[in-house]
């Protein structure tokens, strides 16, 4: 999941955190300096609130998100996200470290399922579809796909692109996470997370794995310490523009939220870059 949704740097404010921060550390100020605020939860899609703005610990709170990510990956959000998917050369080195680090996540999930054998005819649910990242080679490797994202957007474009690419057997459609309905072998939502309230997480987990009848795969921003702190710190520099509001997760909640709904970790990964940070869990439902 990329660490914001505004990847537009301010290189006078990046200076003065790498006087004052040492190694990775440093790397995670500069980046939330950067932003000001999130994929991705992204990407992993990761939004961080603007300055004033204080996160809501309410269900009403969860209802204004979904209208902000709504609203952000429906005009200008999309603009800028669209650019970072894509093999555009318009993008600066922030951008550029983003779609590196997402991509390595997509490829991580394609390797694990190229080495579970032939996934031809096999229905996935990708929750989160953004413009296609996942879903679109999923189903060159043959599988039936149901794509949905909240952006009417980004369901378009990835619905282009897979046209582009003379895909058929797949599926794209604007949905919120919560409203997607059926039953499938596998069910994928990458770095969308990010902007899930932590008192919903575990709902939408478990609604998640009510889709799937052999396997989930979820990414997430940890929560750790220094994530918190570095947060705030990037809290205190706002950005220009108006995103949306960010989320981190313990990795022990959402290991329980899965457990809890009868499916177990198989394999697991971390994928962190400059700019992008994602834990990424494969869970398989118990028989």
């Amino acid at each position: 999941s990329a660490l914001f949704s505004d990847p537009h740097c301010r290189p006078n404010i990046a200076v003065y955190t790498f006087r004052h921060f040492g190694n990775m550390k440093t790397t995670l100020v500069v980046c939330l300096v950067f932003v000001g605020v999130a994929s991705a939860f992204v990407t992993p899609q990761f939004a961080f609130s603007t300055g004033s703005r204080k996160t809501c610990q309410s269900l009403s709170s969860s209802v204004d998100d979904k209208t902000e990510v709504r609203e952000y990956f429906n005009t200008e959000g999309f603009n800028r996200w669209n650019k970072i998917y894509s093999e555009s050369d318009d993008v600066n080195s922030v951008q550029m470290d983003i779609r590196d680090g997402h991509d390595q996540t997509i490829q991580k999930i394609l390797n694990w399922i190229k080495a579970d054998g032939d996934i031809g005819g096999k229905t996935v649910c990708d929750c989160g579809c953004g413009v296609g990242s996942l879903a679109i080679p999923l189903a060159q490797m043959g599988a039936k796909i149901s794509a949905s994202d909240i952006s009417d957007s980004m369901a378009n474009e990835a619905e282009r692109r897979a046209k582009d690419l003379g895909i058929k057997d797949a599926q794209f459609y604007t949905s919120d996470l919560e409203s997607v309905t059926g039953s499938y072998d596998t069910v994928t939502c990458v770095d969308v997370a990010i902007h899930y309230p932590t008192e919903k997480m575990t709902e939408m987990i478990q609604h998640l794995c009510s889709l799937a009848n052999e396997r989930v795969l979820i990414s997430f921003a940890p929560k750790t310490w220094y994530y918190v702190l570095l947060k705030k710190v990037g809290e205190m520099f706002p950005g220009p523009s108006k995103t949306t509001r960010a989320y981190l997760h313990e990795e022990e909640v959402v290991r329980k939220a899965l457990e809890a709904a009868g499916f177990e970790i198989a394999r697991e990964e971390m994928t962190a870059t400059n700019f992008y940070f994602s834990r990424l869990l494969e869970a398989k439902k118990r028989v």
